[in-house]
């Protein structure tokens, strides 16, 4: 099944966001160690944001994961 574009940004936006919250960072913080705003970060968590190859980076090393890690589109396993 083909997903859709929401469906992705939506995926991409949840894994960002557990990620972040495993790191116990606010999204405040996670931008200010990615080199972001804030609200694109928010808006990348919301599903709202088409996020460029180069911020996934970022984000993945502020927050100590691979790139694959955020693009993988499941949130990492509880323990």
């Amino acid at each position: 099944m083909k997903r859709t574009k929401e469906q992705i940004l939506s995926a991409f936006g949840a894994t960002l966001r557990a990620y972040r919250q495993e790191a116990g960072l606010s999204q405040e913080k996670l931008a200010a160690k990615a080199g972001l705003d804030r609200t694109y970060v928010g808006g990348a968590e919301r599903g709202e944001r088409n996020v460029a190859l180069i911020n996934i980076v970022r984000l993945a090393e502020a927050l100590g994961v691979t790139p694959a890690d955020l693009v993988s589109l499941s949130p990492p396993q509880e323990t």
